[in-house]
């Protein structure tokens, strides 16, 4: 805990972490520390881990109980709580989104590990959706804090259907072999910090009381502020690398433009809570059962 040591990599998101070996059990002031600095930088970026599949369970168990998997992607064999996040099992994460808000109760934090990393591209963008939602103009925040969206894993948000073979095809059915739909609210209040922070992204596609034409355009104003440059982390991946981002409170988008090299990351999520609007309403469950897939924090 002493050694340990926070920098910032950019103004409104990210900090690169040293003096902590997270291949070991962390102490608890160490998990406060990192708890701390989560909540304040969004995501954590840790160099020359030492961690194999049951090391990044174990650092991850840290911030609560995880997850399985994904809801409907198989897990490494042996390994029921870790997705492989593989250029092989095509590239359907190049869109801005946060991870599985399809369900009731999202992953509070994601932790990725770099495994294979092509020569060149493969970076990982994440962004803040907090200082998105302080960024925008006061009527557009006063029409953001009103709306919820709901959001699915029922729909194309990937390939342009001309584009899609098998292999895409059965990735696509397998994805949406349950359907999801949860109603969320548009702002999120966070359970730790209270910050307010835009809950959107890709799986969201239609607001309440909305046409699906009239929800697009809301919800790609929105978007627009949580993607500015000023609030995106932009993660060149190095090897053996973790980074531990919160769900809660930004997007990411992993960017294709390796050339279809061989790209593998592992993914562990921990369990989280509903999500919460500023009004203290919680999210609603439409369709679709998640208790395979995670507790409620």
């Amino acid at each position: 805990m002493a050694d340990l040591q926070i920098r910032k990599v950019t103004a409104h998101i990210g900090a690169q972490v040293s003096g902590v070996d997270i291949a070991k059990p962390l102490d608890d002031d160490s998990v406060g520390a990192l708890r701390a600095a989560l909540n304040e930088h969004k995501a954590l970026v840790f160099d020359d881990v030492d961690l194999d599949d049951e090391g990044q369970q174990a650092f991850a168990r840290h911030f609560g109980e995880l997850t399985t998997a994904h809801p409907t992607v198989p897990a490494i064999d042996g390994a029921a709580n870790v997705l492989p996040v593989d250029s092989e099992r095509g590239r359907a994460a190049n869109h801005w989104h946060t991870d599985v808000t399809f369900v009731l109760n999202p992953p509070q934090a994601s932790t990725l590990r770099s495994i294979t990393l092509p020569p060149y591209g493969g970076e990982t963008l994440i962004a803040n959706s907090a200082a998105a939602y302080r960024s925008l103009p006061e009527p557009l925040r006063l029409l953001a804090d009103s709306l919820w969206a709901e959001h699915t894993n029922d729909y194309d948000y990937a390939v342009p259907e001309e584009e899609v073979d098998e292999q895409l095809s059965s990735q696509r059915a397998q994805f949406t072999s349950i359907t999801y739909r949860t109603a969320h609210p548009v702002v999120r209040v966070h359970p730790l910090t209270g910050e307010r922070g835009l809950f959107i992204g890709g799986f969201a596609q239609r607001v309440a009381g909305l046409s699906v034409g009239e929800s697009r355009k809301i919800l790609d104003l929105l978007q627009a502020y949580v993607t500015r440059p000023e609030n995106v982390l932009r993660h060149r991946w190095s090897p053996n690398q973790l980074v531990l981002f919160d769900n809660r409170i930004t997007q990411h988008y992993a960017i294709d433009n390796y050339d279809g090299l061989p790209r593998r990351l592992h993914r562990v999520t921990v369990a989280g809570d509903v999500p919460v609007g500023i009004g203290g309403t919680a999210s609603r469950s439409i369709a679709g059962d998640a208790s395979h897939y995670t507790t409620v924090a």
